[in-house]
């Protein structure tokens, strides 16, 4: 039996945990209103969602739903910041519990990984089996409408074989079953809560058990549902995607979707692997073209933005040093230099004042 745990509410509810998550949820916000309304009874607000989780009574608050369109369009619910204070404390007591049993190649959302070690790691696989064997084949996989199709019933199930804290097991339910509209739903996660992004590792963890160990499939690695696995033969690959695909439907009710396929990754007679915002071969990497295409479109938005005095250059340098770091992981020294070239940030010329004395006479 697996080890579970209890007594875990009191943790979430610890007010140092709620300062600590207090403090988590404003980083990079504080100038919002809801932010500094939060802030100015701080301590008041913070007893409050204490009581509110130690007598059972917190609710979860109305999604706010807006719109992403980067890197492609999507819907995302957002909360009222009390709430999302309530997931930071939330998750800072139940994500140890799984972080210690989650794979090493799972990238996403979690403590020293991310995009850059997931991008070196697939390239990793590529040399190694392009080392071993001459040639890589990649198998390249999406989940089709991942976070809208978690099944609430088996989430819940995979979570109740670690935690046995009844109280914070209801908790966990009531912000799984609560969603963007009206009622419950069986299926589905909003994207954006803190919990969701847990909840889906926790999800997908099965995936990574069934293809590392069930499969033996060593060069396997996922990025949130995106997952690839390299080896030097195609139809392995073709076996092994038809045994995930059964495998995923049987027991999590997920599908990929229309890109997943088997290919060649070569410079010649064959493709890159078009991963977490690369395109990979074993000797080298280059920047995706939406990539390059988005920051030239932003780039000029800026542009626009600052010569019209809409915004300063403390505006625009984190988004310049956000891409500059992305870019910098792979083979791009001469595209960064032609960007930073290419865009220069000036004011508008202002038109001369006439002088006072003429404006009397």
């Amino acid at each position: 039996m697996p080890k579970t745990y209890n007594n875990l509410l009191p943790k979430i509810y610890d007010f140092e945990n709620l300062h600590r998550a207090y403090l988590k949820a404003r980083a990079g916000k504080r100038t919002r209103l809801e932010v500094m309304r939060f802030e100015q009874d701080l301590e008041g607000n913070l007893i409050q969602l204490q009581n509110e989780l130690i007598w059972r009574m917190y609710e979860t608050g109305k999604y706010r739903l807006f719109d992403v369109f980067e890197p492609k369009h999507r819907i995302v619910a957002a909360l009222p910041f009390r709430d999302r204070v309530v997931q930071h404390a939330i998750v800072s007591v139940i994500e140890p519990i799984w972080e210690q049993r989650f794979h090493f190649d799972s990238y996403a959302c979690r403590p020293g990984k991310g995009t850059h070690a997931g991008a070196d790691r697939a390239q990793d696989f590529l040399r190694r089996v392009q080392r071993q064997h001459g040639r890589v084949y990649a198998l390249k996989a999406d989940i089709s409408k991942f976070f809208a199709s978690i099944d609430h019933g088996i989430l819940k199930k995979l979570i109740r074989r670690r935690i046995a804290c009844q109280p914070t097991l209801a908790l966990l339910d009531a912000i799984i079953d609560s969603t963007a509209g009206d009622g419950l739903a069986p299926v589905g996660l909003p994207i954006g809560n803190l919990t969701s992004q847990l909840s889906a590792n926790i999800y997908l963890h099965e995936l990574d058990d069934y293809a590392k160990h069930k499969l033996g499939e060593r060069h396997y690695c996922r990025y949130m549902d995106d997952f690839i696995i390299v080896h030097h033969d195609k139809q392995h690959l073709h076996r092994v995607r038809a045994d995930i695909e059964d495998w995923l439907w049987r027991e999590l009710r997920l599908k990929t979707n229309h890109k997943t396929q088997v290919f060649p990754v070569a410079v010649r007679n064959g493709r890159a692997l078009d991963f977490l915002g690369y395109r990979i071969y074993p000797t080298h990497r280059r920047l995706r073209v939406d990539s390059i295409k988005r920051i030239k479109t932003k780039l000029r938005r800026l542009k626009r933005q600052y010569a019209a005095g809409e915004i300063s250059i403390d505006d625009i340098t984190p988004s310049i040093k956000s891409w500059v770091a992305h870019a910098s992981h792979a083979q791009t020294f001469g595209l960064r230099e032609f960007v930073m070239k290419a865009f220069v940030f000036k004011r508008e010329a202002m038109p001369p004042q006439t002088p006072p004395h003429l404006l009397r006479s």
